[in-house]
């Protein structure tokens, strides 16, 4: 890709998706990024850019060397996702712990 960014499948098949983000395909952005580039300038200006448009880090940045330039990538996620996925992890822990009591676990 040329932006870089990771993007696969449709962004309606994914359960992350801000319910209110605009109905046009061509305006929904997607719950989490990854930019990757050379470390430059630009590639800063991209994650700075993305932090401006709501997006927040998710997890550390990774760098390795390709014989040239020190390439760089980052993940960024809507702060809905962790929301979400947090929520999601949360029943989950619940659901297990309400079957384990009826299984006569403690």
């Amino acid at each position: 890709m040329s932006d870089t960014a990771i993007e696969t499948g449709e962004a309606a098949a994914t359960p992350l998706n801000d319910p209110a983000a605009p109905s046009s395909a061509s305006e929904e952005r997607l719950a989490y990024r990854l930019l990757t580039g050379p470390d430059t300038r630009e590639f800063c200006a991209r994650i700075s850019q993305a932090l401006a448009e709501g997006y927040v880090l998710h997890g550390s940045p990774a760098a390795t060397f390709n014989g040239t330039d020190v390439i760089v990538a980052q993940a960024v996620i809507l702060p809905h996702a962790i929301a979400r996925a947090d929520a999601a992890v949360a029943s989950a822990v619940e659901d297990l712990s309400t079957d384990l009591e009826y299984e006569g676990h403690a």
